[in-house]
């Protein structure tokens, strides 16, 4: 007979009644816990008696306690594997008999170890908890890099994240084609994988050139084309081939192409020339006829003459209308108003006339710029204002008034106006 050390055996006699036991145990049946050799002897009721044969009893050793070794959880949708220590005799109370068992279930697992003498050993009670995945993650960003360009890609995971390229945080800067993915690892070591994000690599367009005039005068404007048809935007905000610019300054232009991929030009400074003065035209407006008159112009220099001279002054002998124009060094321009030039002649002369007697008179000559005027009339009147006035006229007042102007070394011819009386008086 045998037992498990720490258990114990019953030993029973055949005989119902009389028993008396090695161990001094009197019943029919004992329980014995130590390993030993054990005998009963029977006494009738006549006081005989007889004594049975030893019985060896051994204590079976019990197995080592097992122990279950392997992860305490799992992600989600995943297995983990437990381990008994023991190589054999091992039944798990999921009822395996293997060594590992695979898990895919939250719960609490023993495994109990049954050694060759039938005696066995359950381990301690091994909790295992399911972590829930974390979201999968999302990759952002743009699906195109331009040469010589970056982008950035973004996770839609704020922590936890790995990328393809070793990366950490949540977003990272790319300047090569290729296919990207991040891996976002929760608090509880579960971990979802993105899609692949493809990145291409696009060419830039040809760097722009501006053309055009670099500088202009005050009040003028100047051209700029930038060598691209299509895709520009300027400094200015116009996005058209060519922009006409009224002010100084660096324009720059941004050339992008379908791909969407962009390329600047360095800036074109354009500068503003300061206009020279207006230059302003002295001398006579009107000349004798026959003779000449001289116009000046009040720039010493850079003058040209309506008349294709280039001095600063010129004679002139025809009427007309006459204009300077100053060019400074910068090329810019400024041209004076018009110097209207008309040959010397006769003032209209007029009156005011008729009018009864003792009633005034008015005599009135055209205006003659710069002339001395000279009025003579009957009874040797003389007047030299541009419009005298006959006061009180009588009856010798009528009669041919002429008046004549002189401008300078020049007299006109003589213009006349004849004053009568009225023939209708009170």
């Amino acid at each position: 007979a045998s037992f498990c050390a720490g258990g114990s055996t019953t030993l029973t006699s055949s005989s119902a009644t009389g028993n008396l036991w090695s161990t001094g145990a009197t019943t029919q049946s004992i329980t014995v816990s130590a390993a030993g050799s054990y005998s009963v002897t029977v006494t009738n009721a006549s006081g005989c008696s007889a004594t049975s044969a030893a019985l060896a009893v051994t204590a079976n050793a019990a197995p080592a306690t097992p122990l279950i070794s392997g992860p305490t959880s799992f992600c989600a949708g995943n297995t983990i594997t437990l381990t008994s220590s023991a190589a054999t005799g091992n039944r798990w109370s999921t009822g395996a008999t293997t060594q590992s068992i695979a898990v895919s279930s939250a719960g609490s697992y023993t495994v109990t170890v049954t050694n060759a003498g039938g005696c066995s050993a359950t381990s301690a009670a091994y909790a295992v908890t399911a972590n829930p995945l974390p979201a999968t993650p999302v990759i952002s960003g743009p699906a195109t890099l331009c040469s010589g360009s970056t982008i950035t890609l973004t996770s839609s995971s704020a922590t936890g994240n790995l990328w393809s390229t070793g990366a950490t945080t949540q977003s990272i800067t790319v300047s090569a084609a290729g296919s990207f993915t991040v891996t976002a690892t929760n608090a509880g070591g579960c971990s979802a994988t993105s899609a692949a994000f493809a990145v291409t690599l696009s060419a830039a367009p040809p760097t722009p050139v501006i053309s055009g005039v670099s500088s202009f005068c005050a009040g003028g404007s100047t051209t700029l084309t930038s060598s691209s048809a299509t895709g520009n935007l300027w400094s200015t905000g116009a996005t058209t081939q060519s922009i006409i610019v009224s002010a100084g300054g660096a324009y720059t232009l941004t050339v992008t192409n379908a791909a969407g991929c962009s390329a600047t030009t360095i800036p074109f400074n354009v500068a503003v020339n300061a206009a020279p003065a207006t230059p302003i035209i002295s001398g006579p407006n009107t000349f004798c006829p026959g003779t000449s008159i001289t116009l000046t112009s009040s720039a010493a220099t850079g003058n040209v003459w309506s008349t294709g001279e280039t001095t600063q002054s010129i004679l002139v002998s025809t009427a007309g209308s006459y204009t300077v124009t100053i060019t400074n060094a910068s090329g810019c321009s400024a041209t004076s108003a018009p110097q209207v030039v008309a040959p010397l002649t006769a003032p209209t002369a007029t009156n005011s006339g008729p009018v009864c007697p003792g009633g005034n008179i008015q005599l009135s000559a055209s205006s003659v710029a710069g002339g001395v005027y000279s009025w003579t009339g009957p009874h040797g009147y003389t007047s030299s204002l541009q419009n005298p006035l006959l006061t009180a006229v009588t009856t010798s007042t009528p009669g041919t008034y002429s008046v004549k102007v002189t401008v300078g070394a020049c007299t006109t011819s003589t213009s006349s106006t004849n004053v009568v009386l009225s023939t209708i008086c009170p």
